[in-house]
């Protein structure tokens, strides 16, 4: 993101929802909504012709819903920051929209100055997602398969997580857990440097996007962290 206030495209196919955004986001502290999108067939293109710092995407959509047109643009635009909305914390398809890539999600009844703020952490390069919704979106994956495809997934994961070293192992169990990076200095007594090089070489070593990504990994791999 360059100087300046982050540039957002909003997707979501209700209007006064829209309109709605781009109030609370237009304040003098917010972003700029440079375009919007009634549907998720819209939102390549859309990503394509202005190239904002984040799309605020609607999960739930008549046509085209928000987990494929988040794999779409991210297809597309693997640099792209999408951040999803929904009106339930609880959603499936937040979980397999965190998985694809997108760098966290947002309820439609945010306060406007949270709102505004997980935009800005997105466009930041950080991920908009709180210890509390880690834990309950981790609860809803693990509850929601059967035993079967649970273990093969923790196989996986477990196979994917030997790659790191054991400091990054700590640092991703402590990313998990939703630390910040001076969070995370404090508890593994690292610098804020080292922690940020830390997780650069995690997200490069296991093929992951975003912190979240490294969160839901770690607990497909059985190491839930402990509170």
């Amino acid at each position: 993101m360059g100087e300046g206030r982050p540039r957002v495209v909003i997707v979501d196919d209700d209007p006064l929802v829209r309109a709605g955004l781009r109030m609370m986001l237009g304040g003098p502290d917010g972003v700029d909504v440079v375009a919007e999108g009634d549907d998720g067939d819209r939102a390549v293109e859309l990503v394509g012709r202005h190239r904002p710092d984040v799309v605020l995407m609607d999960i739930r959509m008549a046509r085209v819903d928000g987990l494929l047109a988040t794999r779409s643009v991210l297809a597309a635009y693997p640099s792209a920051r999408v951040l999803v909305l929904t009106t339930f914390d609880a959603d499936d398809h937040v979980v397999e929209a965190l998985r694809s890539g997108a760098r966290g999600f947002v309820l439609k009844d945010t306060p406007p100055d949270r709102l505004v703020a997980a935009v800005h952490e997105v466009a930041g390069g950080d991920h908009a997602l709180s210890p509390s919704v880690t834990a309950l979106l981790v609860d809803q994956v693990s509850s929601g398969a059967g035993t079967g495809r649970v273990d093969e997934r923790a196989a996986r994961a477990r196979g994917r997580l030997a790659a790191l070293t054991d400091r990054e192992r700590e640092v991703a169990r402590a990313v998990a857990r939703g630390g910040s990076n001076a969070e995370i200095s404090r508890e593994l007594y690292l610098g804020v440097p080292t922690v940020k090089a830390h997780v650069s070489s995690i997200l490069a070593k296991l093929g992951l996007s975003n912190r979240v990504q490294v969160a839901l990994l770690v607990h497909d791999a059985g190491e839930a962290p402990v509170d």
